[in-house]
């Protein structure tokens, strides 16, 4: 049922009700008859649909959607000719990942602000402000456009792994009014995999931003170029850094003429 199908893919996008039916240009009481299926869409609002979504008309319509697959590669790399986003986490990048994360959750994971939506955030300014410092990838995660600003792919497969393995623990957790999802550190990082530039860059990125909560870092991350630069549920491009304004840069570029 495309009425289901809609639904689906706007929970798995973390979009709103309210972002979809401005997208459409009709109130949200009218979207909401969208997904009941008690209306039908229009040739027009089907194409902007598909549009927001990033799949073609002709698949939804048929509701079928590329999934943003992630696979911990440990063995041999399997080829992929598919159109889904599939992403690859090789055993050197992954164990960087867990480190960064838990180095994370060790200096600011018992913020009462710090739950899942902060935490996507702050590894997505730890990587592009990196990025554009130092022309190199510290993690290299990938991120994509959420309505609730970038979120990175790989996280909840590398949190269910590392819930698996006994090194963190998520817990659920009430921040004024409303219900969030918190990670527990249950070991120590391995500093040794990460460099002492790195751990110096990661605290400044903390410093700076990991006092806010999910709606401010939320509204930060909506005016940086990367974001804005990006097609809704795409991938964000790290290149893209290079054309940040003066607010989001963190690259002194008068001091390299």
């Amino acid at each position: 049922m495309l009425s289901k199908f809609i639904q689906r893919l706007r929970e798995e996008r973390g979009f709103t009700q309210e972002f979809l039916a401005s997208k459409l240009g009709i109130s949200r009481p009218t979207y909401i008859q969208i997904e009941r299926g008690e209306r039908d869409l229009t040739v027009t609002e089907a194409q902007k649909l598909a549009d927001v979504f990033g799949i073609t008309l002709e698949n939804f319509l048929a509701q079928k959607a590329p999934k943003h697959e992630v696979v911990i590669e440990r063995g041999k790399k399997i080829s992929d000719d598919s159109a889904d986003l599939k992403i690859r986490i090789m055993e050197k990048n992954l164990e960087k990942f867990k480190q960064v994360l838990l180095y994370i959750l060790e200096k600011v994971g018992s913020k009462p602000n710090v739950g899942e939506t902060v935490l996507h955030k702050l590894l997505y300014f730890i990587d592009f402000d990196y990025y554009e410092k130092f022309e190199e990838n510290l993690m290299g995660a990938t991120y994509i456009k959420n309505h609730h600003g970038p979120t990175s792919v790989e996280l909840g497969t590398v949190i269910e792994d590392m819930e698996k393995s006994g090194e963190l623990e998520g817990v659920k957790s009430q921040y004024f009014k409303y219900e969030q999802k918190k990670y527990l550190p249950r070991k120590h990082p391995n500093l040794n995999i990460l460099s002492a530039r790195e751990v110096e860059h990661i605290d400044d990125v903390l410093a700076r931003l990991s006092d806010k909560n999910a709606k401010e870092i939320e509204n930060y991350s909506h005016e940086d170029i990367p974001w804005k630069s990006a097609e809704d549920g795409k991938p964000l491009s790290y290149e893209s850094v290079f054309y940040r304004d003066e607010k989001y840069s963190v690259r002194n570029y008068s001091d390299e003429l």
